[in-house]
């Protein structure tokens, strides 16, 4: 059995990793990181620690479903104890962005700021429509819970990128992420990614290519967590096999 531990895991997305570990026969949940309280009941032989050393340790993956300054830890940590890591922590600074990239020379690490199967597909859907529909206007909206902290969220920036990707832009030099006020006509290649926050709506990405006289607008709604929970324990089996090396969902799922 593959041994699995959690960063993040008293927190809603924790939740469901737990749960869904204890499931899998092929899986052993050996370790979880708390830094409060752990509400959820797990067996006795699960180590329970705030120390990130011990629980490399103790796991031959780890999940990380955390903030930014945890996943700064964990793989600052990692550098000591080399061990697969499935990222799907979002908000990163650019120097945070940098340690993934660095301890990916280390260890296999995966990166995704969306676990899910439908999201992976829809990136490369954005660029090849980006690239195809030149002349039409892109706009990003995306829903989330009333508790989410960041804004936009990383899969709407994601999907930005791959928009800017598919006509050569570079998405920080075009991107928009609010309006008010007298400020002048939509510019060419600008790309909005607006944000919308309330009750407990689980994620909705819409990418829309606008034009005089037609639109097309590609969806993805979440309706349960544990879409992105199961995906990442989808990779975190499909990486404790591979080398060192920085990885994408869109890799272990082949496309």
């Amino acid at each position: 059995m593959v041994k699995i531990g959690i960063v993040g895991s008293t927190g809603r997305m924790g939740e469901h990793l737990i749960k869904n570990i204890l499931e899998d026969e092929a899986l052993s949940l050996a370790g979880l990181h708390v830094f409060d309280e752990l509400k959820t009941d797990v067996p006795n032989d699960v180590l329970i620690t705030n120390s990130m050393d011990a629980l490399l340790e103790a796991c031959e993956v780890v999940i990380d479903f955390s903030a930014p300054v945890a996943t700064q830890e964990l793989c600052e940590a990692a550098f000591k104890n080399p061990t697969p890591l499935v990222i799907a922590t979002t908000g990163f600074t650019e120097h945070q962005q940098n340690l993934l990239t660095e301890a990916a020379k280390e260890m296999p690490l995966l990166y995704s700021s969306n676990m899910s199967a439908g999201i992976a597909l829809l990136k490369q859907l954005v660029e090849q429509v980006s690239a195809t529909l030149k002349d039409f206007d892109i706009e990003i909206v995306e829903q989330h819970h009333r508790f989410k902290v960041d804004a936009p969220s990383g899969t709407a920036l994601t999907l930005g990128e791959f928009a800017a990707k598919g006509r050569g832009l570079d998405l920080d030099k075009v991107r928009v992420s609010g309006r008010d006020g007298q400020i002048g006509a939509r510019s060419k290649d600008e790309i909005a990614v607006l944000a919308l926050r309330g009750g407990d709506i689980v994620g909705r990405h819409t990418v829309g290519f606008y034009n005089d006289g037609e639109f097309l607008e590609l969806n993805h709604t979440a309706t349960s967590r544990e879409t992105f929970s199961k995906g990442a324990i989808r990779a975190a089996k499909w990486l404790v096999e591979q080398p060192a090396g920085f990885y994408t969902i869109n890799d272990c799922l082949g496309i």
